[in-house]
């Protein structure tokens, strides 16, 4: 019987000894810690994130502040150049007074004029009311203490102080008391002209911080 080749005399093995080292190198490199490469991340894209964010906040602020609320007269072409000067909107002094009136008259004198019995006056067709713009001014700037008699009948309530003078629970400006004025000598079927502010102003300036008035008082005003 022949004796089998020895496998240390046959190259094959030693060609196959040498490729299970590599493949064996290769496993272990495979099965070993390898980089994480999405691990490595970049600030840029959260950057650009923030800035876009940043950008966009700030146009919104600048388009609200400065669009004109999109009004179309702020757009307006055709209309004459500005001369830079502030126009004012002038109040209709009836429609100012009667907020005045039914924020802080109307309790005492109730929503038609009408006043309360032996306590408030009425000012639905009063002669105070109508007649003399004076007399009716310093009323109330000054207010009124002491009966007087109205229609015919006499009412002992408190008129208060409306006006900037000492003591002066409302302290009201003379465009307030002149269209509260105006207001009451045109309501309720009154038929009264209305009362400037400039007369308010002089009867202020000329009276000083005055108290109250009585009804003897104001009968020797014109």
């Amino acid at each position: 019987m022949s004796t089998p080749p020895s496998p240390q005399g046959d190259h094959r093995f030693d060609s196959a000894a040498n490729g299970d080292a590599e493949l064996l190198e290769s496993h272990a490199k495979v099965a070993g810690k390898q980089t994480d490469e999405k691990g490595n991340f970049s600030l840029l894209p959260l950057g650009l994130i923030f800035g876009s964010s940043a950008l966009i906040f700030w146009a919104a602020v600048y388009v609200t502040k400065f669009s004109g609320h999109y009004d179309p007269k702020m757009f307006d072409e055709t209309a004459p150049p500005s001369t830079g000067v502030e126009v004012v909107a002038k109040v209709d002094p009836i429609v100012a007074g009667k907020k005045l009136y039914l924020s802080a008259c109307v309790a005492c004198h109730l929503p038609d004029g009408k006043g309360i019995a032996g306590v408030n006056p009425p000012l639905a067709g009063a002669e105070w009311v109508l007649g003399s713009e004076e007399r009716l001014a310093r009323i109330v700037i000054h207010g009124l203490k002491g009966p007087i008699t109205v229609k015919g009948n006499q009412y002992n309530g408190a008129m208060p102080v409306f006006g900037k003078v000492p003591g002066s629970g409302y302290n009201w400006s003379d465009d307030k008391i002149a269209a509260v004025l105006t207001y009451i000598r045109q309501e309720w079927g009154n038929n009264g002209s209305a009362v400037s502010t400039e007369l308010v102003a002089a009867i202020r300036t000329k009276e000083g911080g005055r108290k109250e008035w009585t009804a003897e008082e104001l009968l020797q005003i014109p």
